[in-house]
């Protein structure tokens, strides 16, 4: 009995076989996929199909909140920039972005001096004086005030007694003229400015600006790009430095070279608006703090604070309620049906904004 009912199992199995023809489901281990309508990469939680390969137009991630092939892209808005015709200007100029793409640009001249609020202090005269007196500095990704405590108790602070940036007086040393400020900003100071507080002024950049341009409308990229570091082409300068631009026409830049700085016994704080002058870029942001122009959103939602380069936005920190972004990738960005990609930046102790661009920039 037990050989006759092998033979027929055998048999109905060599039947259903030739039958059928189809794969046996036992030989693969099944995977879930989900539907990515629009090829983001991106699929769609609500319509899967479980299948040993990869069926077309199908992915395994489902976190895709918008499938439908047409995902939200806001052209920049040129009206909330504070442009006043001297500090900013805007125009609108042909231009081809880094994926060849030929379109239309706002070209933004900025003569980096925030219509919104005051530049400065940054160092303190004393160490008597308070935090109202000086700016503040970002390190291991916190935020400190500079303010007389802070310069008495720099050596205990770095764990180096050759800190002292006061005299017996406790007057603070600190660069007070154009060329002090030049050579204190080198990157190879001098000995002479060692334990010098160096504050750039407004007045030593009076005539200087810079012009940048911004695709109107945003132009997603498969792969993000770097930013581009300092130096000549073709040594890792994949993409701009400048990260984006605040409203009121101020850069937000690449993190500050704080080793450098503290390398050298100097201190460049920045402002409480996390920003700083130097005689070759002006006045720039290194954080957001939360100072400049932000536009809030009706649902709670982030602040928006300005335009990265490839023309997405880019919003605060928090939200509303306190709370930081989630789902962000890489470049710090991510997708919503009220404001399509956009960004959040970094916390302003971390010295960042943001780490790329998703979108294709302006050449």
């Amino acid at each position: 009995m037990k050989i006759s009912k092998m033979i027929l199992g055998l048999c109905l199995c060599f039947t259903l076989v030739m039958v059928s023809c189809s794969d046996d489901d036992d030989d693969c281990t099944k995977t879930t996929w989900y539907e990515d309508l629009d090829g983001d990469g991106l699929g769609n939680a609500s319509v899967s199909q479980s299948a040993c390969e990869q069926p077309a137009g199908y992915v395994a991630d489902n976190t895709d909140t918008n499938d439908t092939g047409t995902d939200t892209v806001l052209d920049v808005d040129q009206s909330l920039f504070l442009a006043d015709g001297s500090a900013l200007t805007i125009t609108t100029v042909a231009c081809t972005l880094s994926d060849g793409t030929e379109t239309t640009c706002y070209q933004l001249v900025t003569k980096s001096n925030p219509s919104d609020h005051e530049m400065g202090p940054w160092c303190p005269d004393n160490i008597t004086n308070t935090d109202v007196a000086g700016g503040i500095w970002l390190e291991s990704g916190e935020v400190y005030d500079v303010d007389g405590d802070f310069i008495q108790n720099m050596a205990s602070f770095y764990n180096d007694s050759t800190w002292k940036m006061y005299d017996d007086n406790g007057n603070v040393f600190k660069t007070e003229t154009l060329e002090d400020c030049i050579n204190a900003a080198n990157p190879n100071v001098g000995a002479e400015y060692e334990n010098f507080c160096v504050e750039c002024l407004p007045s030593y950049v009076t005539d200087l600006s810079s012009t940048y341009l911004i695709p109107v409308t945003p132009v997603k990229l498969s792969t993000p790009v770097s930013f581009g570091m300092m130096g000549p082409p073709g040594m890792g300068n994949n993409g701009p430095t400048t990260r984006g631009l605040a409203f009121n026409g101020v850069v937000f830049d690449a993190p500050a070279p704080t080793d450098a700085i503290l390398g050298a016994y100097t201190l460049a704080p920045f402002d409480d608006a996390g920003g700083h002058i130097n005689t070759a870029a002006g006045y720039h942001y290194h954080a957001a703090t939360g100072v400049s122009k932000k536009v809030e959103q009706a649902d709670g939602h982030a602040s928006m604070i300005g335009y990265a380069m490839d023309g997405y936005g880019i919003y605060a920190f928090l939200d509303a309620g306190g709370n930081e972004a989630v789902d962000l990738d890489n470049c710090r960005g991510h997708y919503d049906e009220v404001r399509g990609y956009h960004y959040h930046v970094d916390y302003a102790g971390n010295n960042n904004f943001i780490n790329c661009l998703s979108g294709a920039y302006a050449n």
